[in-house]
Order: structure tokens, then sequence, then C-alpha cells
């Protein structure tokens, strides 16, 4: 052992290593496991992994269960990671913490404490109370980063928001004649549908479905969960062939005001999609939407509309996460759109801010994402 190196400081770094194989398996589920966080647990005894697990779906067996099953016997003594506090409530499954007291494990290290306001601490309190050790906030940053669909939605009953732009490097969506295929290379528009396909729903606006006519489907290599397909539409538009109405792909809610016109509300309720009001004015209700997308249990959103949308969604503050892919391109025009549009902020002060910022180059765009600063 190097004379810098104390017995405490080598057991944090393999606490570390572990943590990270405990973060690969829990991300190798992400876009199956909603409306459940992704989970991934190991299990070590004298430096061998004798058990992994990842919760894999939403009431099948959690990642301590799985892993638990796997190192049967000798998971007594052993030290139990896992990427989210134990649950210690009966759900659809049996509490994990009393799954890990009762195989005999000798300490548990926890990347984050459970958000869940049924479980937030009182898992990790009654493996303390049971005389396991515990210990909290290991790669915590990274598991916080993985379940952030997760927290926000069990803290606050709405879906987390993730807005998508593409843009030539003079920041326009399209070109002054309405062009925009494609901005991007064939590997970003890859990238955008393996997104698709780690959320529950995407939404547009029937601008962009009169203009495209897209299919807002998951179209990877190896297949892909198409998600729940979003259109605000406040006067009902939506034309009877668009693909969203008739190819089945995948289910199709439009939301609209109180103002819509019965007859066409009933002719798209029989060609099966499902109409929603939400707002009494000219426009759809921004918030009333995220409240009923809630209430049905869309954890996450993937908002690929166009100016107008984006724009209203910033207006409503109802934006948790920013991705824009900016291609080396320039088509220059004044009346060209960009990917925000409506009302502008005035001074540059009062600008949206993006914290947490990742920069990625894919093929030959560049990729950014980041986190809108609320004021």
């Amino acid at each position: 052992m190097a004379e810098n190196q104390s017995p405490q400081h080598n057991r944090y770094e393999n606490d570390e290593h572990y943590m990270k194989l405990a973060l690969q398996l829990a991300e190798a589920t992400r876009g199956q496991t909603s409306p459940n966080p992704m989970v991934g647990c190991v299990i070590v005894k004298d430096r061998t992994i004798i058990g992994v697990g990842s919760h894999l779906k939403a009431g099948e067996a959690h990642a301590e269960i799985l892993a638990l099953a796997m190192a049967g016997d000798k998971a007594r003594g052993a030290t139990a990671y896992v990427t989210l506090e134990p649950c210690s409530h009966h759900g659809r499954t049996p509490p994990c913490a009393e799954a890990l007291i009762r195989e005999g494990v000798s300490r548990v290290v926890i990347a984050m404490l459970d958000p869940n306001p049924l479980v937030a601490g009182q898992g990790a309190q009654k493996l303390e109370e049971a005389g396991i050790q515990v210990i909290t906030g290991v790669c915590e940053a990274q598991a916080r980063q993985l379940n952030e669909v997760f927290s926000k939605f069990i803290t606050t009953g709405l879906p987390f928001v993730t807005v998508k732009t593409a843009m030539t490097l003079d920041g326009k969506v399209a070109t002054e004649t309405g062009n925009s295929r494609w901005i991007t290379g064939e590997a970003a528009r890859l990238d955008v549908h393996r997104i698709r396909h780690e959320h529950d729903a995407i939404l547009v606006g029937i601008g962009t479905v009169l203009q495209d006519n897209p299919q807002l489907t998951t179209r990877l290599p190896n297949g892909g969960k198409n998600p729940l397909r979003v259109i605000l539409d406040s006067a009902l538009r939506v034309p009877p062939e668009a693909h969203v109405v008739r190819d089945g792909q995948a289910p199709t809610w439009i939301f609209t005001t109180s103002r819509a016109c019965p007859d066409k509300r009933k002719l798209l309720e029989r060609q099966g999609l499902r109409v929603l009001s939400a707002g009494a004015g000219d426009q759809v209700d921004i918030a009333e939407v995220m409240r009923i997308l809630g209430k049905e249990n869309i954890t996450s959103l993937f908002v690929e509309g166009g100016s107008q949308i984006n724009s209203a969604f910033l207006h409503a503050r109802a934006i948790d996460k920013v991705i824009t892919y900016v291609a080396p391109k320039i088509v220059a025009g004044q009346t060209a759109p960009s990917p925000f549009g409506g009302p502008g902020i005035e001074e540059m002060s009062r600008a949206i801010s993006l914290a947490d910022i990742t920069v990625e180059k894919i093929s030959e765009d560049i990729k950014i994402s980041g986190y809108p600063v609320w004021r």
C-alpha cells in the first residue's frame, strides 16, 4: 500500500468502482422502467462480485432482489451497492430493505436517497436499525442525473420536459421557404430516435403536423419503443389522412380547447384518437397539458415542436432540459425561423441561461445539452 493511502481511502475507491458498475446496469434499462426509476445493484464479498441485478420493468423484481437471488447464501456478510435507496414500503413488490436484512448483508452503499415521499430515508434508516452499516452519497451526482425524470415526477406529479431543436450554424431551423430536411446528418437523427425510445411521450404542434406530416415514431436499427404521440391543436385542424391519425403505430392524443368543433372531435375519436380539452381560451394551456399528462403517469415528455411550441413551453417555464443539435451549415434569410419564436426577452441580462452544459460531437454535428436556470 502506498504511504498516502489509508484502508479507508482504498475502501472508498472500491466503493466508487462497484457503484459505477451498478450505475451501468441501471443505465442499460433506460426507456423501459417508467414510471419506476432505473436501479442497479452489485453485491460484493471478499472483493468478488457475487450478484448483480437491475430493475427491468415496472411491476417486476427490483434490482436488489435479483442480485440477492444470484448471490444466494454468499450474501451473508457481503456489501450491496445500490444506485437508489432500497425501498421500505409495500408496493407492487415487497420492500427491498427487508430482503437485504433477511439475507444478512453487513454493509449497504447507496448512491442517492429516494426522493419518493414513501421512502425518503426510511429505507436507509431501517437498514441501520437492523445493524447494517449504511454509506450514502457515493457517485451521487451520476445517480441523480440518471434518474432526473423520476425525481421530477415523483415530487411534483408532472412530467420531465426535454425540448429538442436542430439548427444551422446561423441559428435557423428551416429556410425561408420552410424547407428543413435535413438540417443534421444521419448520425444525429439516429441519436434523436434513441432519445425518443427513452421517453414516455413525444409532443409537436399542429403546425409541424401540417408542414411535415411526421410519423413521430422510434426508428432504430434494432427496433425501439414508440412513445405516446401528443399533438397540440387548438382548432382541431389535424387532417384525417395524417400519419399520426391513420398509421396506428402508437397511441395519439390531441390537446385542444373547449372551443374546438364538437363534430371534428367526434370524428377523430371514432378514428381511435383521444381528444382532451386543456384550456378555454384560443390557445392550449401548457400548464394544464402538463397536469393531465402527469395524472396519466406520463413521466417524461420529448418536445420536438416548431418555434411557436418551443416558445410556449419557454414562457410557461415548463422546460427541464434543452438539447440542441447544431449543423455546420449556413442558410441565411431574414425571415428564416429560429428554434424559439413568439415574444422575445427584451434585455440580454434576463436571457434564460443553461447550467450543467455538455457538448458532444456526433459525426459532423454538435450536440449541446443543458438545464434552464429559472430565476
